[in-house]
């Protein structure tokens, strides 16, 4: 229940990025605030992927075979 509680903002934010920001709105912000913020944002949003995938498919475990 307590981790419910905790990812329920984020869930909120990413729902409402979602529904209300096209991803041409999210290019032109990225493009106004300039080229490094692109790239760190990318960075982040790859990392992001990664780490979830390796949560998803438990990569990284203490397997003694």
């Amino acid at each position: 229940m307590k981790l419910l509680l905790r990812s329920l903002p984020v869930a909120f934010v990413a729902l409402f990025l979602t529904l209300f920001m096209t991803s041409c709105d999210a290019i032109g912000g990225i493009f106004k605030a300039g080229a490094y913020t692109g790239i760190i944002g990318v960075v982040v949003v790859v990392a992001v992927i990664i780490w979830l995938v390796s949560k998803l498919f438990g990569g990284g475990g203490n397997r003694n075979v």
